[in-house]
Formats: C-alpha cells, sequence, structure tokens
C-alpha cells in the first residue's frame, strides 16, 4: 500500500475467514504497516454483525489505536443453516431473504457507521468492503441467487451512498466495494469445482488495486484484477 505513505495502521474485520485471514498476512508482510488490528468474534467476545450494540462495543475498543489508514471489511455469507442460494422462484423463503439482507448489507453498513469516526481525517484512507460481481444489477445474466444477488446490491448501493456523505468531511477518504474473484475458502466451496483463486492470490490483487484508486464523490465497484464493474 505506497499510497498510504510510510506509516500505517490497518483493520481486518471478518479476520478469521480465508479472504480476511489473507489479509491480515498480507499486512503482516508490509514493511510500511505498523499495526494490523482484527475484529472478530474470536478477538472481540459478543461481536455479532446482527446486533449493533456489539459493534459499538467493538469500535469503541478499537478507538485506542486510531485512528486507522485501511479498514477492510470481509464479512459476508452465503449458506445460513444449510441453505444456500435460491435456483429458482419457488426456493424464495421470506426468512431467509431476511437473514442474507442483516449479514451482507445491514450488518456491515451498521458496522461502518461505528468504524467511520475511527479513520484518520488528515491523510489517505481506504475503506474497502468484500462485496461480489453476483452483486451486479447491470451484470445480471444469468439470474438465479435471488438473496444473495439482492443483498450485496443492497450492499453496494449503501456503500456508494455512505461514500458520498463520509467523503464530503474526509476528501480523501478512498471507499471501494470489491470483487474477489471466484476464491478457494469455506464459503465458495461447496460451489466450486475447480479453477478457484488461492486467497493470497486474490488479496495480493485487491491491494494492488486499492491502492491505485483515486480519491471520488462516491465509492468504486472493482475486481481483484483493478477492473471496474457495473453497478
Amino acid at each position: 500500500m505506497n499510497s498510504l505513505g510510510g506509516s500505517y495502521r490497518a483493520l481486518v474485520v471478518g479476520a478469521t475467514g480465508g479472504i480476511g485471514s489473507a489479509f491480515v498476512r498480507a499486512f503482516k508482510q508490509e514493511r510500511a504497516c505498523q499495526q494490523v488490528h482484527s475484529l472478530s468474534r474470536l478477538t472481540h467476545a459478543g461481536f455479532d454483525l446482527e446486533d449493533e450494540a456489539s459493534m459499538a462495543h467493538a469500535a469503541a475498543q478499537l478507538a485506542q489505536f486510531a485512528p486507522f489508514q485501511v479498514v477492510i471489511d470481509a464479512t459476508g455469507a452465503l449458506t445460513f443453516e444449510t441453505q444456500g442460494p435460491e435456483k429458482s422462484l419457488q426456493a424464495l423463503q421470506a426468512q431467509h431473504m431476511l437473514k442474507n439482507m442483516a449479514i451482507n448489507a445491514v450488518g456491515p453498513m451498521l458496522l461502518f457507521k461505528h468504524l467511520l469516526p475511527l479513520l484518520d481525517l488528515q491523510k489517505r484512507t481506504v475503506y474497502a468492503k468484500l462485496s461480489a460481481r453476483v452483486g451486479s444489477i447491470g451484470d445480471n445474466r444469468k439470474g438465479g441467487w435471488y438473496s444473495y444477488r439482492a443483498s450485496k446490491a443492497a450492499l453496494n448501493m449503501l456503500l456508494h451512498t455512505a461514500a458520498i456523505e463520509a467523503t464530503r468531511k474526509r476528501p480523501l477518504l478512498v471507499m471501494a466495494a470489491l470483487q474477489p474473484g471466484t476464491v478457494a475458502t469455506a464459503l465458495s466451496q461447496p460451489f466450486v469445482t475447480s479453477g478457484a483463486l488461492n486467497p493470497d492470490t486474490s488479496v495480493a490483487g485487491l491491494l494492488e488495486t486499492l491502492d491505485s484508486l483515486p480519491a471520488i464523490s462516491g465509492a468504486h465497484f472493482v475486481d481483484y484484477q483493478g477492473l471496474p464493474i457495473p453497478w
């Protein structure tokens, strides 16, 4: 992350997942990264994306290490209680749809609300959230995966909207929705037979992409190769 200067602090949310842990490893290997902190249920007891009070509590605990110059939110879920993405309208269930929205869209944005005050006001800062290409309305050509698609599309809208507001006071803030590619993790394992990326390869591409993004009024939606994705 050369664009952050010679010294920066990083925070990775969802640091115990396949991609989150790869981000932690990458930051630990960077000489300029002075500190890398993790936020997960293992590091902060009671942390829950469906419990805003737990998010506020975690943010209060992390405040002693602020300001952060880069925050990566690698949270997200594809399967809930053994139920994966729906392939047809007949498979839609209200509870499953609401669970997708709670974990993939609502929770991450409430978390951003509490982490925003911990971001550096004076320097270039990056806030990135893992999204998914299937959340792109413009790129949807196959259909299916209703709830997951909808939750990621909602996340993208919320992130972009929040970025417009946040960058008014933080003109050096870069916000991005990230498509990591199809990565070999526990999340994707039931749906991928071959050709999945190694998490470290994906993260290396994502960090290089984030390093090159300009600060704009709004958010970027990009993949691990640095290519823009239609909203």
